[in-house]
């Protein structure tokens, strides 16, 4: 054979799986999620992914397991690594616990967790180490923030209870003790609060609170609040009790007022972080991001409902007011 003839036919084997490969669907990437309550921002987090270049129709498969309030989130975490993901987004710090005990080489990119390092998932927010990277919700500060709004929109308050269920909020005690540090300058007493994920104890707790004067409430972002959120509301309301909330749906289904991060921006951050994985970065060395956007939110109806009156300074900083 011919030299040339030879290099023709080399070049035309090495092109041919170049071609073929270029016609060929993408190979489909898998996603696991593992969510303990339902947030319409999960809708955000696939739109960004599908921005980003991760199409369900296409190149991107999403395998969901939900676990309310907890509820056997250790057995399905274990599920998702049985699937061998190449990265599972953690909506809430138990699903990123049950998932760190699930896996230590799968990516683990978390949201809506206070005190990862105090959790044990990260060693640093610059440098996390390991296969966990995510976005806090909260910094110890932000308890201030809630204490000082509920002191303008309820002058009256003295007391300010922090309501939370200790099983899923593990994070209560941190937060705890954030509030009894802010305590002192605001002149109020901290309550501590703890429910169980059962409607007859929220009410018990919740009338508790009421029944000592100028009590007002803190109710802390986790998934028994989350899920118990219509009743709390409620019983808010039949009490005539101001409370603040960190998560604007509930002041949109009732609530008096809300200050908290932007979820939406949170859950694109996170979408951000699942495609940098999928394309080869390591999660230890992306660093965890604390919020950037808060938002208030402020429902005139329920002010008014609990003989209220918003002051002009909290108007104008809302976000939103519901009227």
């Amino acid at each position: 054979m011919r030299r040339r003839e030879f290099i023709r036919l080399v070049g035309a084997a090495v092109a041919w799986p170049i071609s073929v490969r270029a016609e060929q669907p993408d190979r489909i990437r898998r996603v696991g999620m593992l969510v303990g309550f339902d947030d319409p921002n999960i809708k955000v987090l696939r739109q960004e992914l599908e921005r980003l270049g991760w199409s369900e129709s296409r190149n991107l498969q999403i395998v969901y397991r939900y676990a309310p309030a907890g509820t056997q989130v250790q057995t399905l975490a274990k599920e998702l690594a049985a699937l061998q993901a190449e990265v599972i987004f953690a909506q809430s710090r138990p699903a990123t616990a049950a998932l760190q005990q699930a896996t230590n080489t799968i990516p683990i990119v978390f949201n809506y967790v206070i005190d990862p390092i105090g959790a044990g998932f990260i060693t640093s927010l610059p440098r996390p180490g390991g296969n966990i990277t995510g976005f806090m919700v909260y910094e110890p500060t932000v308890v201030g923030k809630w204490i000082e709004m509920l002191k303008q929109i309820a002058p009256q308050t003295v007391r300010v209870a922090l309501l939370g269920n200790p099983k899923t909020a593990v994070y209560y005690d941190y937060l705890l003790q954030a509030a009894m540090t802010a305590a002192p300058s605001f002149g109020i007493e901290i309550i501590p609060a703890h429910i169980e994920n059962s409607p007859e104890d929220i009410e018990r707790v919740i009338g508790i609170i009421a029944s000592v004067p100028s009590s007002t409430m803190i109710v802390l972002p986790d998934s028994t609040t989350n899920v118990n959120r219509d009743l709390i509301i409620a019983l808010a309301a039949r009490h005539r009790l101001p409370a603040i909330y960190t998560n604007k749906f509930f002041v949109s289904a009732g609530g008096l007022v809300s200050y908290g991060v932007v979820a939406a921006e949170q859950y694109r951050q996170a979408a951000s972080y699942v495609d940098r994985i999928l394309r080869g970065a390591a999660p230890s060395e992306l660093p965890v991001q604390t919020p950037t956007k808060y938002e208030t939110l402020v429902n005139i109806k329920t002010a008014k409902a609990l003989g209220l009156a918003v002051p002009a300074s909290l108007m104008v900083a809302a976000d939103e007011v519901i009227e």
